[in-house]
């Protein structure tokens, strides 16, 4: 046995290690991005924050805003035309902003399935029945392709929303009222809809998922991986829906919802988890517009 062979065969053992290894690093790199502000010249620290009422700026909050009252005072200068235009630099970083959040919001969740495939796959090269290639990496960038589509539509519409002055440019997050309190009521509906519990159900049965929808080769991967995220995004575009209210880029949101969408897909009272999520979104979204 050549020592190239032995070399691929040791590597092919240890596949499993090195891929949660690689996820757990790009989740890693993908949260200390959003950290250190995305490149958007803003702390992500500063808008982080919590409030019932996240349409309603915190007195004393420690955001950058609140440590320049005077600006908001002078005549036609609202804090707001500080924030950047939005140029074509400026639509590519806000692009590059929302994917790395959606990646580091759904690899945790996704990673049950990537692993399932990087099993099957590895079993399937050790019975000779496919060539050695790297189909993981393929399953893996087909799924955030799909995530990257969304992130472009998810960058038009904040980019519509701050124009229209619903959206704060400053602090990503709702301004008003309405849009608070009609987000959560929408999405907690959406929570209990078939439509969601549809997509849930490809997200929570991965070896089901895949012998479904199982194509050799890695364009069959990158289709594969394509066919997991949209189903994920079915799951899921509601809830990011919500990083609206409490700021796109707030941390707290970010991890609350990350830690919502792990649960409804891998714990065994998932669809309970997410029913119960829906009901509070409701009331929560009808205190908001009842105040």
């Amino acid at each position: 046995m050549s020592p190239a062979v032995s070399f691929f065969e040791r590597l092919l053992k240890r596949d499993g290690a090195i891929t949660i290894a690689g996820l757990f690093a790009l989740w890693v790199l993908t949260w200390a991005y959003l950290a250190a502000g995305a490149g958007l010249g803003m702390s992500a620290w500063d808008m982080t924050r919590l409030a019932l009422l996240p349409y309603q700026p915190i007195e004393g909050s420690t955001t950058a805003m609140s440590s320049m009252p005077a600006m908001s005072d002078m005549p036609g200068m609202a804090m707001d035309s500080m924030a950047p235009a939005w140029d074509s630099a400026h639509w590519g970083l806000m692009v590059a902003m929302w994917w790395a959040m959606m990646i580091a919001m759904m690899t945790p969740s996704a990673a049950p399935t990537i692993l399932l495939y990087a099993r099957v796959h590895r079993h399937a090269q050790t019975q000779g029945q496919m060539a050695t290639r790297p189909a993981t990496a393929a399953f893996v960038a087909g799924y955030f392709l799909i995530w990257l589509a969304f992130s472009i539509a998810a960058t038009a519409v904040h980019q519509a929303l701050e124009s229209a002055g619903v959206v704060s440019a400053m602090t990503m997050g709702s301004q008003v009222q309405w849009l608070s309190g009609t987000a959560l009521i929408v999405t907690g509906l959406y929570q209990l809809s078939p439509l969601k519990n549809a997509c849930l159900s490809h997200c929570r049965a991965p070896a089901e998922f895949l012998s479904r929808h199982w194509r050799p080769g890695p364009r069959g991967a990158i289709r594969l991986g394509v066919v997991h995220g949209a189903y994920c995004i079915g799951c899921c575009w509601m809830l990011m829906v919500l990083l609206f209210v409490g700021g796109v880029m707030n941390l707290a949101w970010i991890a609350a919802l990350s830690l919502l969408v792990l649960a409804e897909k891998v714990l065994a009272k998932g669809r309970w988890v997410g029913y119960c999520a829906g009901v509070v979104l409701m009331a929560w979204g009808a205190v908001i517009l009842l105040q």
